[in-house]
């Protein structure tokens, strides 16, 4: 039988990272478009200047202020390595991070298993 966080019985811990890791990719780009809409807005532009498929303004500003609230939750250590992971533009592999951060591999891989069940948590994916 397969470990599973005894607290949450039916939900594994790949899916739960592979749903947080999906968010914080969107986030990225979320933050990108908040960027270029405040940057039109400065211009005095009103319109958009590409296509428009959906109208979902509210919900992706939405998303973005709940990620942001998350991240700030996460301890130092736990954020630093979120941000190497996930949101830096150049994507860097695990043994680059730890070393970075003079953590042995097994604490890094803990600290990151923390911060991706803290930020389910606070997202109230789980």
């Amino acid at each position: 039988m397969d470990t599973k966080l005894s607290f949450l019985p039916d939900i594994e811990e790949k899916e739960i990272s592979s749903i947080v890791v999906k968010e914080l990719k969107l986030y990225r780009a979320l933050k990108i478009q908040q960027v270029n809409k405040q940057e039109l807005n400065e211009k005095g532009i009103t319109v958009d200047i590409f296509p428009k498929l959906n109208n979902q303004d509210r919900e992706k500003e939405m998303k973005v202020l709940h990620m942001e609230r998350a991240l700030n939750n996460l301890d130092g250590m736990e954020r630093q390595i979120i941000e190497k992971k996930y949101l830096d533009t150049e994507r860097q592999n695990d043994m680059t991070i730890y070393l970075d951060l003079c953590l042995q591999k097994t604490i890094y891989y803990e600290k990151k298993k923390q911060a991706i069940c803290m930020i389910a948590h606070c997202l109230n994916i789980i």
